[in-house]
């Protein structure tokens, strides 16, 4: 029967594949807990430094350290529960501790990690934040309980969880350095609970990523229209035929690598901008909210503040893409240009050298002719000297005469003898043996 049942063999990627969508867990929470986030930007190089870093915080709490290869690993280290997760740019560390700290933020969960361990982490950190997930009952908290949180900062937020809880945020970096969220619960279960506070966390981290492109962009944007500017004059010159289209040519073709190594230094920045633009427009649709009375809402905030950036990262891109294609329109009007006026003057050389050969073939005409001259002239005089040493002999001959009857047949063995090397010539041009 289990031979029966057996399967054909595994894909070598079935299993990651199957467990893929199981990948990041989000951490239950028992009210009342606090929680703090980091975001870090970790190169190549510093991977196996950060696993490393993690091992000696397991090992100090004696926990088995993750196994090498995977991408996600979560564990109780005394009071705190901590997670971590590989993403292809960055990792992110979660930190959860029971109980809410007083004041608000004062002690927050990373506050009991070893001293040093948490500044020591390898990267650079892109997102820190902290949480505090409470019981709030069915009212909505009240503004000098939002204040307590968030101080005179405008707060963003509303119902989530379709009326389960409240969530609210400033997205403002406070003096500890980290944002600022609070979760209030109304009805939440520990697993709802805890995929909410993973999806703020994210909705930051995204935004951050997402981000990193402006900068960018907004460098780029005096050299685009400079070179905007700069191709648009090039163009005016090309209409105008003044003769330099070598030089126009060089002028384009510098232009076109300025531009192509401005797509190439930006365009893994920009087009992650719209990715990651993407993961937070679906992370917000995830926490299903609702408005409260005089609070905006995370998605009408991140509408009007991140929306604008995204737009002029896309810009941008679509500016360069599009310059590149002007560029290379340009640069091959140009080359046709250059193309045909280099075949004109090939043109007009070929026909000098028809010219030159034509006068050529009458000059050698002509001097061929003068040789049959001076050959029938040169052998004739040696047929009259040949006839006179005849006629001193004693033979009845008149040298005159014999030179006269001479030179008729001289110039015609010496046409003959021309007219015959000019055709093993034809006949050599030919290709014939």
């Amino acid at each position: 029967m289990e031979e029966m049942n057996r399967l054909p063999p595994d894909h070598p990627d079935r299993l990651a594949l199957a467990d893929e969508v199981h990948a990041r867990p989000p951490e239950p929470l028992d009210q009342p807990v606090r929680a703090t986030y980091l975001a870090l930007l970790v190169d190549a190089a510093e991977r196996d430094a950060e696993r490393e870093h993690l091992a000696r915080l397991c090992a100090s709490f004696g926990v088995a350290p993750p196994t090498h290869g995977v991408t996600q690993f979560s564990a109780r280290l005394g009071a705190v529960r901590a997670k971590w997760e590989r993403h292809g740019e960055f990792s992110g560390w979660t930190f959860i501790a029971p109980g809410l700290d007083e004041p608000p933020f004062g002690e927050p969960a990373a506050a009991l990690l070893p001293p040093g361990w948490l500044a020591a982490l390898p990267g650079r950190t892109l997102v820190g934040a902290h949480a505090r997930y409470l019981h709030g009952g069915d009212a909505r908290p009240d503004p000098a309980a939002l204040a307590d949180h968030f101080g005179t900062n405008i707060v963003v937020g509303g119902a989530v969880g379709d009326g389960a809880g409240h969530a609210f945020t400033d997205f403002r970096i406070h003096a500890d350095g980290c944002a600022r969220f609070l979760l209030v619960n109304r009805s939440f279960t520990p697993r709802q609970a805890g995929r909410m506070l993973q999806r703020l966390f994210e909705i930051e981290a995204y935004r951050m990523l997402g981000l990193l492109a402006l900068p960018i962009a907004r460098r780029q944007l005096p050299a685009i229209v400079a070179i905007e500017q700069s191709l648009a004059t090039l163009t005016a010159r090309i209409a105008r035929e003044d003769g330099h289209e070598e030089a126009l040519l060089h002028e384009l073709t510098r232009m076109a690598a300025e531009v192509e190594s401005s797509l190439a230094a930006s365009q893994f920045r920009l087009g992650a901008t719209r990715a990651y633009s993407e993961l937070v427009r679906t992370r917000i649709a995830e926490l299903r909210e609702q408005r409260l009375p005089g609070t905006q809402t995370i998605d009408e905030f991140m509408a009007r503040r991140l929306a604008p950036a995204v737009a002029t990262c896309s810009t941008v891109s679509q500016r360069l893409h599009d310059l590149s294609e002007r560029v290379a329109q340009a640069s091959s009007l140009l080359a046709t240009r250059v193309g045909i006026a280099r075949e004109r003057q090939n043109q007009a050389l070929l026909a000098s050298m028809d010219r030159r050969a034509k006068l050529q073939l009458r000059l050698q005409q002509t001097v061929e002719g003068l040789s049959v001259a001076a050959i029938v002239y040169y052998v004739a005089g040696l047929v009259g000297h040949l006839a006179k040493g005849a006629q001193a002999a004693g033979l009845a001959i008149e040298p005159e005469l014999i030179v006269g009857l001479a030179i008729p047949v001289i110039a015609g063995l010496a046409w003959l003898t021309i007219r015959r090397v000019h055709r093993h010539i034809d006949a050599a041009e030919r290709g014939s043996p």
